[in-house]
């Protein structure tokens, strides 16, 4: 579905250079959960970047169902980032003159109701919080409206880069769970600092001085 190949991003300030991602490889498939660890600085977040198509990688290359995304224009890389990813990033970056249910339907250019809003907001677990703007809830809260935001296209794949570092724990883990309920349908990266927020997770990935140096197949208890 989604495949990095030898992947690099490499910074040139003074000339001096500076490989935020150094040859990685990953292949992530429908309906997986992928955690990708590591401290900051690591190069975890730049990967997501360079896999959801909001940077281009100074050498390898990215695929997403066969179509590479160095044969096409900027704008055809929009277009396929619009129609098929979702982004849930460290901020909420709601609007605040907007209601929660406005701010979920922001970029969806009228395809969607107010109906379908409100109906997401209730599965992400903020019901009730519709018809109030963002300064009106709690972080927490916030972030979860931003998970919404992403999902209320039908994503083929959710980006989340570092979702949970402004929240406590149990908040945390309640929008990590909000996201990980659609897996059957999305496939999910998490980009994280904290591990046990992937309980979930298929897979850890963890990320060394751009390096993803190993790899952890989570286990699951018989159902």
């Amino acid at each position: 579905m989604l495949i990095g190949r030898n992947l690099s991003l490499v910074y040139t300030e003074g000339g001096l250079s500076e490989a935020a991602v150094d040859d990685a490889c990953i292949t992530i498939g429908s309906g997986e959960f992928v955690g990708i660890v590591g401290p900051s600085g690591s190069g975890k977040s730049s990967l997501l970047y360079l896999l959801s198509g909001l940077k281009r990688p100074t050498g390898g290359e990215v695929s997403y169902e066969g179509s590479a995304y160095s044969f096409l224009r900027e704008s055809a890389v929009r277009k396929l980032r619009l129609e098929n990813f979702g982004f849930v990033f460290q901020q909420h970056f709601l609007i605040n003159y907007l209601k929660s249910w406005e701010n979920v339907l922001v970029s969806t250019d009228g395809r969607f109701t107010k109906g379908a809003a409100v109906e997401l907001l209730e599965k992400v677990g903020v019901a009730g919080q519709a018809e109030k703007y963002p300064y009106q809830m709690s972080i927490g809260q916030r972030q979860r409206v931003a998970v919404a935001r992403a999902l209320i296209c039908k994503p083929k794949v959710i980006f989340a880069d570092e979702p949970t570092a402004s929240l406590d724990h149990a908040a945390g883990g309640g929008v990590i769970k909000a996201l990980s309920e659609f897996r059957a349908k999305s496939a999910l990266v998490v980009v994280t600092h904290d591990p046990e927020i992937l309980i979930d997770a298929d897979r850890i990935l963890t990320m060394r001085d751009g390096r993803l140096s190993e790899e952890i197949v989570v286990a699951r208890a018989p159902a």
